[in-house]
């Protein structure tokens, strides 16, 4: 696994999204409370800190990105692609005390196509990519769970339900629960079986197709099969008990992994439904990356305050010192420059000049 270096990581990404012609979007850490009370069905937690500016104004500190991102997108001009680093104010699940969280990420809203959501996983796998070679990103598509649940005949009252069933790969479970609710047998035989699926889009596209009941599934299992060519394979993982929000994706969703973490560092999807909230009618799809995960494997690495530590005498030339001290810089290594080696701090080599 490559060194993780979170501030490094955050500057290489900024010039990977430069790079396909995103722009930096910028935002306070405040914003009014109005934006956040009227879309709270689509932020990750409800609990918000609040404040009363000196104009009298309620305000909040940020617990989302996206939802300044598409208020401030206009509609009608275009593909808006920006990227952003954030920190957002959220309430920790463990402690409930709020806690400051990093975030990377890019948004692009408009008239999303297939070149729209190519583009924007292709950047998921080419961020994983640059955090750890050996990632992986599933992707699920929430249009065709949607629409195998109304080909079962469920209820947007148990939706909620056997999508957590999901969720947890609960096979036996889901099954119970679709008989108790009458679903259609063969319907809920198939959602049972695509719980189950995980696998390369090569070994598990087949077995969908034979799922398929109408036009929606027919319409995200080839907007899935389309999307999956324009990323790079040998990460890719379909994942169908990776159902988030309907109320907030709609199409194409993803999430990326790398190991040591047992959770998530990357999370996205399109996200029609939020636009249409703000009574909009384009789309959205983009993504985060949770830099504070990264902490933990900085800290799971031996630990060292420089790379080197390089020492010289009173008979070294300073151009030599200071020369050798760049190569090294250069080469990717921290470097740290001393007479004797000091007290307290540790180093992976130690090399003298001269």
């Amino acid at each position: 696994m490559k060194e993780i270096h979170s501030e490094q990581v955050v500057r290489q990404l900024r010039e990977l999204y430069r790079r396909y012609g995103y722009t930096q979007y910028r935002m306070s850490k405040f914003e009014p409370y109005d934006l956040y009370v009227h879309n709270k069905s689509f932020l990750i937690s409800e609990d918000i800190l609040t404040f009363t500016d000196a104009d009298g104004r309620l305000m909040a500190l940020k617990p989302d990105v996206t939802l300044s991102i598409v208020k401030n997108a206009k509609e009608g001009s275009g593909l808006q692609k920006v990227y952003y680093s954030e920190n957002v104010y959220r309430t920790s699940p463990m402690t409930r005390g709020f806690r400051e969280i990093m975030q990377t990420g890019l948004e692009c809203v408009g008239d999303i196509d297939l070149v729209a959501m190519g583009e924007v996983l292709l950047l998921a796998a080419r961020s994983l990519d640059m955090i750890c070679e050996d990632y992986l990103l599933d992707v699920s598509h929430m249009g065709f769970v949607a629409g195998l649940l109304d080909s079962a005949g469920a209820g947007e009252d148990s939706r909620g339900e056997l999508l957590k069933l999901m969720g947890e790969k609960n096979v036996s479970g889901l099954g119970t629960l679709c008989r108790e609710l009458g679903l259609d047998p063969e319907a809920s035989e198939d959602l049972c079986q695509l719980t189950g699926l995980y696998g390369a889009p090569e070994e598990l596209l087949p077995a969908l197709e034979d799922m398929v009941r109408g036009e929606r599934m027919a319409q995200a299992l080839a907007e899935l099969t389309a999307v999956c060519t324009l990323t790079p394979q040998a990460h890719l993982q379909l994942d169908f008990s990776m159902v988030n929000n309907m109320d907030y994706y709609n199409g194409l969703i993803f999430q990326g992994y790398l190991p040591g973490l047992p959770s998530g560092v990357l999370s996205g999807g399109r996200y029609d439904n939020l636009l249409r909230q703000m009574g909009r009618g384009d789309g959205a799809i983009g993504f985060a990356i949770y830099m504070n995960l990264l902490e933990r494997l900085e800290g799971a690495r031996e630990d060292y305050d420089a790379d080197v530590l390089l020492l010289y005498d009173e008979t070294t030339p300073a151009s030599a010192v200071l020369g050798e001290a760049e190569r090294c810089r250069r080469a990717g290594e921290s470097v740290r420059v001393e007479r004797w080696v000091p007290e307290g701090l540790t180093f992976r080599t130690i090399r003298k000049v001269g």
